[in-house]
């Protein structure tokens, strides 16, 4: 039987930030984007602040409503990777199997390890130790059979603990928890689950598949394995590198968008990177192009489509990314958070119909690669798109001299 670990570090942005100013240890503290940003989003907070009710995702004006002596710091991404790297090089010596999920959890598959650490509690505890001492964090670490498991166990006690799931306390532990635990059940799908009167695991687990696939299509079959426990799924080595099936951006505006064009400008900013990284790649032109939105209670709506001819040209994404946003808003609540991906690469020439004019989308594949050059050259904000440039708030420039929506627009992991 495998043996699988999934380590979190505890609130790892804020307690990096109590490590490096040691004042800040007892008095509550959240990390998010500029002071000057009153909309900014919480991204991380400490265990005094989560005392006063302060949740990651809640707006800075919020959270200061819930604790008005709460500080706030600007997150700084360099630093936490440095120490996400220095836990990482801990993990690797004992195991090459290490995986990321986001800059501060890991899974790794400790079964080809036993016979020199001993079992995957014993590498676990051993684990936690060492990253304490040697950096200051702490993680909570599920020790279980697979991955979605693991992952489970490590959520269920925080800080600083190991947890064990086996396939005889599974459903002990398991079934009573709330389905939102499960992984990859975010809150749209938490809430077609319960009108089918389904809140726990366990009652995922025994519903019946059929009826998951016909309410959330392929995903209603995994989650129904997942709730199971069953999941083969392995851990990537560290040394091998993760099949690239799309490539997208997002970002999370500093304010609500209320209206159409501002969206639509924000998906050009957000297509521009992504159609830059694609001719990068080298992986081809796209045939699906989707999108994604929050809106200001965090509930996500998107969709994707297939489109002919496919494109690596940032205004045919933005364009397509658009039609499909029109064609599925409601605009019940205003915009807060924005994606753009494509997927479905081909390395075919571009086919043009009989409504395309073959030489207009060459001189723009020339003019888009032209100005990747220019801003290879002489930085992101040397040159902008029209739409873009017409909103002045999208066009704030950080001291890289890159494009800044806000701060938060490095994105949390999360359940989808």
């Amino acid at each position: 039987m495998r043996e699988i670990l999934h380590c979190d570090l505890n609130n790892f942005y804020a307690t990096v930030e109590c490590i490096e100013n040691p004042c800040y240890r007892k008095r509550p503290l959240v990390v998010c984007g500029a002071e000057e940003l009153r909309h900014g989003v919480v991204l991380a907070k400490n265990y005094p602040a989560k005392a006063f009710g302060v949740k990651t995702g809640d707006t800075l004006w919020e959270a200061r409503q819930k604790c008005p002596e709460l500080i706030s710091v600007r997150a700084n991404f360099e630093l936490y990777l440095q120490y996400s790297s220095a836990v990482r090089k801990i993990y690797e010596e004992y195991t090459d199997m290490v995986e990321a999920f986001g800059i501060d959890e890991c899974w790794l598959d400790v079964t080809g390890s036993r016979l020199l650490f001993g079992n995957g509690k014993k590498i676990a505890d051993e684990i936690r130790g060492r990253i304490k001492k040697q950096t200051g964090l702490t993680a909570s670490v599920g020790v279980s059979f697979n991955k979605i498991s693991a992952k489970l166990a490590s959520d269920m006690e925080k800080p600083d603990a190991t947890t064990v799931i086996t396939p005889d306390n599974y459903k002990e532990r398991i079934f009573p928890l709330p389905v939102e635990d499960l992984l990859y059940v975010g809150r749209a799908t938490a809430k077609k689950l319960r009108l089918l009167n389904i809140h726990t695991i366990g009652e995922l687990a025994s519903a019946r598949e059929d009826i998951l696939i016909k309410w959330l299509g392929k995903w209603g079959s995994y989650l129904y394995c997942f709730a199971n426990g069953r999941d083969n799924s392995p851990v990537r080595r560290t040394t091998e590198a993760a099949a690239v099936k799309s490539i997208g951006n997002s970002l999370t505006n500093y304010r609500d968008l209320k209206t159409e064009q501002e969206v639509k400008a924000l998906m050009f900013l957000l297509a521009e990177s992504v159609a830059s990284r694609l001719r990068k790649s080298r992986f081809g032109r796209a045939s699906l192009v989707g999108f994604s939105v929050k809106n200001s209670e965090l509930i996500r709506t998107g969709a994707e489509k297939h489109f002919n001819p496919p494109t690596l040209i940032a205004s045919e994404i933005a364009e397509r990314a658009f039609a499909l946003f029109r064609s599925v808003y409601d605009w019940r609540m205003p915009v807060r958070a924005v994606s753009v991906h494509v997927a479905d690469f081909t390395m075919s020439d571009r086919q043009t119909d009989i409504f395309t004019d073959e030489k207009i989308a060459v001189k723009r594949e020339i003019i888009e690669e032209t100005v990747d050059n220019i801003r290879d050259k002489f930085g992101a904000d040397s040159i902008h798109r029209g739409i873009v440039a017409l909103d002045k708030e999208l066009l704030k420039v950080n001291m890289k001299g890159e494009h800044v929506i806000h701060p938060e627009a490095f994105r949390l992991p999360e359940k989808h």
